[in-house]
């Protein structure tokens, strides 16, 4: 049964701070990230979307408050200081150079998403390596946007769990055997 109008804005004001502060990252405008926030809220309630879950939902806004803060940045581009291309360019190399040490959280999603089904690491790779959209990836494997964020939050769900599981077992000194499919 599809969340009701009064569940969804619930669940947006509690994921207020991380929804607005993503938007903030890609703006550095505190007053539009609330803006932002707040078109992304009300299209929740008046564009003709449904959401299974909180997840579904949470997924949908994270992907539209990107957009729209995208959106607000292409319109104020003039307006806008960013880094020169060249000075993108040193701190890539730096990170590249010097790159951070992946622990042991970073080991066991490795270990679990090797054991994720084709078919869902196809969708994982599509959305976070390819970077496309969850409307983009709905198209390129003939399913519906719904399905698609219902797919992805049941393995995020799938993922954590299993990282979390491995990394108890890891720190109990157990090999760690659990596997998604």
């Amino acid at each position: 049964m599809p969340l009701d109008h009064e569940t969804i804005l619930r669940h947006l004001f509690e994921a207020r701070p991380r929804l607005s502060g993503a938007a903030w990252l890609i703006v550095r405008d505190a007053a539009a990230a609330e803006d932002l926030f707040q078109n992304v809220a009300l299209k929740s309630v008046t564009k003709n979307v449904s959401f299974e879950h909180e997840g579904a939902l949470l997924s949908w806004a994270m992907v539209s408050i990107k957009r729209e803060a995208i959106d607000w940045l292409r319109k104020r581009r003039p307006e806008t200081l960013g880094l020169e291309p060249e000075v993108l360019d040193l701190i890539s190399g730096e990170w590249s150079a010097h790159p951070q040490p992946e622990g042991r959280r970073m080991e066991a999603l490795r270990e679990c998403l090797a054991s994720v089904p084709e078919q869902s690491r196809q969708l994982l790779h599509l959305r976070y390596f390819e970077g496309h959209s969850c409307d983009e990836v709905a198209d390129r494997v003939g399913a519906k946007v719904d399905a698609v964020y219902q797919r992805l939050s049941r393995l995020h769900r799938q993922l954590r769990q299993c990282v979390d599981a491995r990394l108890q077992q890891s720190s109990l000194g157990f090999s760690p055997s659990s596997d998604l499919g």
